[in-house]
């Protein structure tokens, strides 16, 4: 199946921002460019009045140049890939690829092989769901991320001692790269399964849940994600700005969900919630 292929030169300082933005009109894997970035989207995901209002919205501000085409399936992050530099959170964590050198002076080291997924580390909100991570006592907990990616996230439960880790996430490329991250990270107590939270037919309660998706998913989803958390249990949320906070909250709230934890770097924000 052809995916949809949007080329995009911008200024630099709005190369996040758009990229957040279009992710909204259903396009969900990125690679940087020298003057801007690609961005892949499946046919049924993408939104076509989105993508116009975005490009109306920045036109003038971004300087923004853009073409729409399409390629087959593969993956458009190999390039990056090559590229990709390990990251560090924290003095606790450390992310790296399989081509990097092992190191085991970290408390909890990582080892991501990226493709198309989401969770590579190098994103503001995933830095910001680690950093709050390492916060939380993971020992003997079970824990569920929702819209894993690489399973980034679910890696570090396991690696801090969470009894089990469940994760899904509806695209096809990063179940398969999550569950082959699971096994580089000898995670055996993970597992991972395609689709939406309601559709995977995950059961039960628990004590952490992650969810770095964007603001509107989240504003749909909060009330669906308190019916699977226990008791003074967890929630870890981003994938938004510090601008979105309080309408966050305002629903988060309905539920009987209060602030923990706040954080936030280059506009993008974190929260941990609990019941």
């Amino acid at each position: 199946m052809d995916y949809i292929e949007l080329k995009i030169t911008c200024k630099e300082d709005y190369r996040e921002i758009l990229q957040a933005e279009f992710a909204e009109a259903g396009f969900s894997s990125f690679s940087d460019t020298p003057k801007g970035f690609d961005a892949y989207s499946e046919p049924d995901d993408f939104e076509k009045a989105v993508f116009d209002d975005v490009v109306e919205r920045y036109y003038s501000a971004a300087a923004l140049k853009y073409e729409l085409g399409k390629v087959p399936k593969q993956n458009w992050n190999k390039e990056w890939e090559s590229n990709y530099e390990p990251i560090f959170v924290n003095d606790r964590c450390a992310v790296r690829a399989t081509f990097h050198e092992p190191m085991p002076q970290y408390e909890h080291e990582i080892i991501i092989t990226p493709k198309m997924s989401f969770g590579t580390g190098h994103h503001q909100t995933t830095r910001l769901m680690l950093r709050h991570q390492l916060t939380i006592d993971h020992a003997g907990k079970q824990v569920l991320d929702v819209g894993c990616g690489t399973g980034i996230l679910a890696i570090l439960a396991s690696k801090s001692g969470a009894s089990s880790v469940k994760a899904c996430d509806i695209d096809e490329w990063a179940v398969e790269n999550c569950s082959e991250n699971f096994e580089l990270n000898g995670c055996s107590n993970m597992v991972v399964r395609q689709g939406t939270l309601q559709e995977v037919g995950f059961d039960g309660t628990y004590d952490i849940i992650l969810a770095n998706i964007n603001k509107n998913v989240l504003l749909e989803e909060i009330k669906t994600y308190v019916q699977y958390l226990k008791p003074e249990g967890f929630l870890l949320l981003s994938g938004f700005y510090e601008a979105d906070v309080e309408d966050i909250m305002a629903e988060a709230e309905k539920y009987g969900l209060t602030k923990k934890a706040e954080d936030s770097e280059k506009n993008w924000a974190a929260l941990v919630l609990s019941r």
